[in-house]
């Protein structure tokens, strides 16, 4: 048990940063939303010396930047498409990741099974090209595999009809912990990032867009921030808060849903990952070793209805184990899913009825006639080329004193000198810091008592949820595993925060209802 005083630590620390809002001070930028674009626009503003805050209304990255395929990618399927630009950014963006970020983002070996004579030579031209995108910031050269080389990279893999494989390097990272280094480098640069905390309108005088109601959503407690411009980085949401400003806006987004699936390691058990480069929808299927265990993904389904826990749709759950038995030498089935978590991509469109796959992963910045800058599209690779637009046109809106982006080679907090097996970097001397550093939440789960209590001091925990979903990732690998440990985190959380029983219970409750949608129906 710790000590009163640093039982509170958290919640001083919490008050800290309410306490800021209340300052009688003008805001050189305000930002809504703390998902990978909205935390990407805040460090680039702090980078450039502007007071910031960046306000969620639930958990950074609770939505959509937490729910990706876990990959830091040029995109090979839109190289097939032809959308070269796009391509060379995001391959650009990759190399910077990789340096800025290396606690976080690794290099992954891709391999694309060949079970026809054509498809050999046909991957291989087309990796080419990726390679020369990538230029000097590639990783390493593709490769045509031999049928035995190609089981070797991937044991598990159907060898009925196989004739070799290409093998490529994309890169893999841990989303919702990139979000949350995001988040600390904007407090490491002077900024405030608070999470929930909701906009619940624009102030506006004399025509102009001029900063935001809050509402705290643990107390109730209401507050008005004054800024000289507000960036509307909402992702899926962004045209409700753009009709915060115009009722009348038009849509810009057309979103979709991707659906992923968590396996055993023992349907491929080697370090590379898969590719399946045709599925019967025209995307790709991803097979990926993570935390331990395989990530199966993804869908592509329209989903107008927005809802902040998306579940899968009916279909895609057998639709992914469906192409991934064409794969695999052992078919998975729903007795073997783990854990299922859908998420929702904020995709430009103009609700025309075209499929979401071929509409664009691009992004696009757009200024209303009240100066609210609202930052749409693009993809977690591409974040911070996003958010230094979105700041680019945030300066002009504002009247900011002009200042150039500093992000490029900016390291993200926590990052060491290079690649770590460790998503704390830096700090991990500080979690061993902690009480118990050397004791599990549960057996045969890696995560910490230390941990926990690290998550509530430093990292804006607030929930079970927010540590079992998002500063572990036990939720999005093993369901059932995470509602093992919920009392154990809830425990420990209600020390730190100071909270009571009850809260435990209905801590505990809530979770269990929520990690329950991530479990496959059998």
């Amino acid at each position: 048990m710790t000590s009163a005083p640093a039982s509170c630590l958290a919640e001083r620390s919490r008050q800290a940063l309410l306490a800021r809002l209340s300052e009688p001070r003008v805001w050189d930028v305000v930002v809504i939303g703390g998902g990978a674009t909205g935390l990407g626009c805040a460090v680039d503003a702090a980078s450039r010396g502007y007071s910031v805050l960046v306000v969620d209304r639930e958990d950074f990255a609770k939505g959509t930047s937490s729910r990706a395929t876990k990959l830091i990618h040029g995109g090979v399927r839109y190289l097939a498409q032809g959308n070269f630009p796009l391509v060379r950014e995001a391959l650009a963006e990759r190399a910077r990741l990789l340096v800025n970020a290396p606690h976080l983002v690794r290099p992954l070996r891709f391999v694309v099974p060949a079970y026809h004579l054509h498809d050999k030579p046909m991957l291989f031209a087309g990796l080419g090209l990726y390679d020369l995108l990538a230029g000097g910031r590639g990783i390493a050269r593709s490769r045509v595999l031999d049928v035995a080389h190609t089981i070797e990279a991937l044991p598990g893999v159907r060898e009925s009809g196989l004739r070799g494989g290409v093998a490529y390097w994309d890169a893999q990272f841990d989303d919702a912990r990139l979000a949350l280094a995001l988040a600390r480098t904007v407090a490491d640069l002077g900024g405030v990032a608070l999470n929930y905390c909701a906009v619940t309108s624009l102030v506006e005088k004399a025509g102009r867009i001029c900063g935001v109601d809050l509402n705290e959503r643990e107390s109730g407690t209401t507050y008005r921030v004054d800024a000289k411009v507000v960036i509307n980085a909402a992702g899926v949401w962004a045209d409700s808060v753009r009709r915060l400003a115009s009722p009348a806006a038009e849509a810009r987004l057309s979103p979709s849903q991707g659906a992923h699936l968590v396996v055993d390691r023992a349907f491929l058990p080697g370090d590379s990952a898969l590719l399946v480069p045709h599925t019967d929808d025209g995307r790709v299927l991803f097979m990926i070793p993570w935390q331990g265990s395989v990530l199966l993904g993804t869908t592509d389904s329209p989903r107008p209805d927005l809802p902040v826990e998306p579940r899968a749709l009916p279909g895609e759950v057998d639709f992914i184990l469906e192409t991934a038995a064409r794969y695999l030498s052992r078919p998975p089935t729903r007795v073997d899913v783990r854990s299922v978590f859908a998420g929702l991509r904020p995709l430009i469109g103009g609700g025309d009825g075209s499929p979401t796959r071929r509409l664009s992963r691009e992004h696009l910045v757009d200024v209303s006639a009240q100066g609210l800058v609202s930052i749409t599209g693009g993809k977690w690779t591409t974040y911070r080329v996003m958010a230094e637009d979105a700041v680019d046109a945030a300066q002009a809106a504002g009247g900011l004193r002009s200042r150039s982006s500093g992000t490029a080679h900016l390291r993200l907090h926590g990052a060491p000198a290079q690649h770590a097996d460790d998503v704390y970097g830096l700090d991990r001397t500080q979690v061993q810091a902690l009480p118990g550093s050397g004791r599990c939440v549960v057996e045969g789960l890696s995560l910490t008592e230390a941990e926990v209590r690290y998550a509530a001091r430093a990292e804006y925990a607030r929930t079970v949820e927010d540590v079992l979903a998002r500063r572990h990732r036990v939720l999005f690998f093993d369901a059932a595993r995470a509602i093992d440990a919920a009392p154990e985190v809830a425990r420990i959380l209600a020390e730190e925060l100071g909270s009571s029983q009850d809260w435990m219970a209905a801590e505990v409750a809530r979770f269990n209802a929520v990690a329950a949608q991530y479990r496959v129906e059998i």
